[in-house]
């Protein structure tokens, strides 16, 4: 087992997001491609956007700091320090309100597909 602090994480990562061009930066917590169960922290600087994208699979993301607002067609929700977003299942885009630090959940389709298929 690996013990991985997130508090020291999100500083690192916000830190070279304030630098990036792009103003975002990120990096697996768990999980990866070989697994159905991924965590990524991402940090994003003030005005930063994950532009539209769909989930791969069930997703959340959970605010360690700052304040985000997850977008759909449909809808937008606020997100602040210590808030959990669960993702639409459709077409979504995360601005950053405030410099912020989300980890993003997501349990991927294709993979929990092909994994129960092999059962």
């Amino acid at each position: 087992m690996q013990k991985t602090s997130l508090t020291a994480l999100a500083r690192h990562q916000l830190d070279i997001a304030r630098r990036a061009p792009s103003g975002r930066s990120a990096e697996t917590v768990y999980g990866g491609h070989e697994r159905i169960l991924r965590q990524t922290m991402i940090a994003l600087r003030a005005g930063s956007v994950l532009n539209e994208h769909l989930n791969p699979g069930e997703a959340t993301v959970y605010v360690v700091s700052g304040r985000v607002l997850l977008t759909s067609e449909a809808a937008q929700w606020s997100g602040a320090a210590g808030d959990l977003l669960p993702m639409p299942d459709a077409r979504h885009a995360l601005k950053a309100e405030q410099d912020s630090v989300v980890v993003l959940t997501v349990a991927k389709r294709q993979q929990m597909a092909a994994q129960l298929a092999g059962q």
